[in-house]
Formats: C-alpha cells, structure tokens, sequence
C-alpha cells in the first residue's frame, strides 16, 4: 500500500492558493494538483511548497 504524501486530515483543509480550488496528490513526479485550475505545486521531503511562482500552470482547454 502507498503512503499519502502528506497527511490526509492536511490534505482535507488545504486550498489552492490561487483558486482556493481542491488539491489531489499526484505520484510523479510528487505534487499536489488543484482540481479547478490545475496548477501543480510540488511536494519535497513531504512539505508542499505552496507558492505560486513554485506552482506548474497546465493547460486543461481544449484547443478547437
């Protein structure tokens, strides 16, 4: 079984702080991803660095 990279009662409470969007834990590389914006800030040696300008943009539009 795998470990959560960062207590889940944590997890519960916390926000993305640029959308106050809900995070998820991603694997690889580790990171936490907000649901609504989908940026991703990573997780290094279990603390999240929840900075924006640490933050990857991702592009979820589809281009048509």
């Amino acid at each position: 079984m795998d470990h959560p990279l960062i207590s889940p009662d944590l997890l519960a409470i916390m926000q993305c702080p640029a959308c106050t969007g809900e995070l998820s834990e991603q694997r690889e590389p580790p990171s936490l991803v907000c649901g609504a914006c989908s940026r991703s800030y990573p997780v290094r040696d279990g603390i999240p660095v929840m900075l924006l300008d640490q933050a990857d943009e991702h592009d979820t539009s589809d281009a048509t």
